[in-house]
């Protein structure tokens, strides 16, 4: 464990934040790392990119017609905002489902201008504004496929969480046994792997290397879907978006609560995978963009973008500013 990140007040260092950083091909090799490799950490939200591809190979087979924005959400820990809703209302009707077979449970919109306009409404939140509402609909379109039934697709038991269960395994190279299975905040499965297993599996998504055609094909379509619509893996003013958006989608990357982050990097078969230890997100960012600089991933210009998240500042109640985070270490190259 080493330290990721010092939280400076004035000129002193107030706190700081350890963590692991592993940086890896799509044979899982290790290029990069910082920290023990082997440390396990459920992939909380960042695995819902690998978890949409069952679901989108099976979409192929079975020629069922989804939008790149409907992928693009299946994908998402989404604010709420009324576009997020408007997707995941289109994907249940295509099935012939509605709001109440999501069993992902109801959430105020994550985004605040939404959330204080349909308080004013005296609107009551719904499952469609659940952050998750977007994987959960995936998983009914999954359990259609596999004619499996769409009451308690929850459980590990349930044929969808198992062909996704094998999913996960298969990307990240772990053995079943490896892998340490708990229940998420929506409800569903979510599964331990170690930082260099999440790391593999999403440079795995970006590489037609050692996959299958229906594969290779599922992962493409997921990545070209939130390359063009980065809004809807996220929304308004959140850094998974902004972060696809300043690089044109050349980067994807997808946060997980807990301080895990995970992105793939197609044209350089890269997957990087990130664990604040204590779960701080407030962590994660700036790592998340430091690594990316020292890797000579993003230009000078998409730095300057990115900077608010690189350098976070601190405010108190007089929004005056009194500190800021700053990232404290050096990528070991193996």
């Amino acid at each position: 464990m080493s330290i990721i990140i010092h939280v400076k007040r004035g000129s002193m260092i107030e706190s700081q934040h350890n963590g692991y950083i592993v940086v890896t091909d799509s044979n899982g090799l290790i290029k990069y790392h910082l920290g023990d490799p082997e440390y396990k950490t459920f992939a909380r939200s960042s695995a819902k990119i690998l978890q949409a591809i069952p679901i989108i190979e099976g979409m192929i087979v079975n020629n069922l017609d989804l939008s790149d924005e409907e992928i693009a959400i299946i994908c998402s820990s989404h604010n709420g905002e009324a576009d997020h809703v408007k997707q995941v209302q289109s994907i249940l009707a295509k099935i012939n489902l509605d709001p109440s077979h999501l069993l992902c449970g109801e959430q105020q919109p994550l985004h605040k201008e939404t959330r204080e306009k349909l308080l004013r409404k005296n609107f009551k939140f719904s499952t469609l504004h659940n952050t998750c509402s977007g994987k959960h609909a995936g998983m009914l379109i999954l359990a259609k496929l596999l004619n499996s039934h769409v009451d308690n697709y929850l459980s590990i038991d349930h044929p969808v969480q198992q062909v996704m269960f094998n999913t996960i395994v298969e990307m990240s190279g772990a053995k079943m046994n490896e892998v340490d299975i708990a229940k998420d905040g929506c409800g569903v499965p979510v599964f331990g792997l170690t930082v260099h297993q999440l790391a593999t599996a999403f440079a795995r998504i970006g590489s037609s290397q050692s996959l299958s055609a229906n594969r290779t094909q599922a992962c493409k379509k997921i990545l070209q879907a939130i390359s063009l619509h980065p809004f809807y893996i996220a929304g308004t003013d959140r850094f998974d978006t902004h972060l696809i958006h300043v690089t044109q989608g050349r980067i994807i990357g997808k946060m997980g609560n807990e301080g895990v982050f995970a992105l793939t990097i197609p044209s350089e078969d890269l997957g990087i995978a990130i664990k604040v230890r204590d779960g701080a997100e407030r962590a994660s960012y700036p790592t998340v963009v430091e690594t990316l600089s020292q890797l000579n991933l993003i230009s000078t210009l998409e730095k300057k973008e990115l900077e608010r998240f690189h350098y976070p500042i601190i405010k108190n109640r007089r929004n005056e500013t009194v500190g800021r985070l700053e990232p404290a270490f050096n990528l070991l190259r193996v």
